[in-house]
């Protein structure tokens, strides 16, 4: 059995991921609870429920993983 990769630290943690997408996430929701108050069909709320669920879950991965950090100076900003 492979050993298990130590923490580098320089993954964002679950929780900061949460807390990053929670705003993100919660507009999304209160965007389908208005529209459904508008007295549109309740079908429409599972037609767009799913891409804003989506992309919340891509942003999560994207924090928690450390692919979203500021990664400084690139090599065309050094020149």
């Amino acid at each position: 059995m492979d050993a298990p990769i130590p923490d580098t630290g320089d993954r964002g943690s679950r929780r900061q991921a949460a807390l990053a997408i929670l705003p993100f996430l919660l507009l999304g929701l209160a965007d389908v609870v208005l529209l459904l108050q508008w007295g549109l069909n309740p079908l429409w709320g599972f037609v767009i429920l799913p891409p804003i669920l989506f992309i919340s879950v891509l942003g999560w991965i994207g924090f928690k993983s450390g692919f979203i950090r500021d990664q400084g100076t690139t090599d065309a900003d050094a020149e």
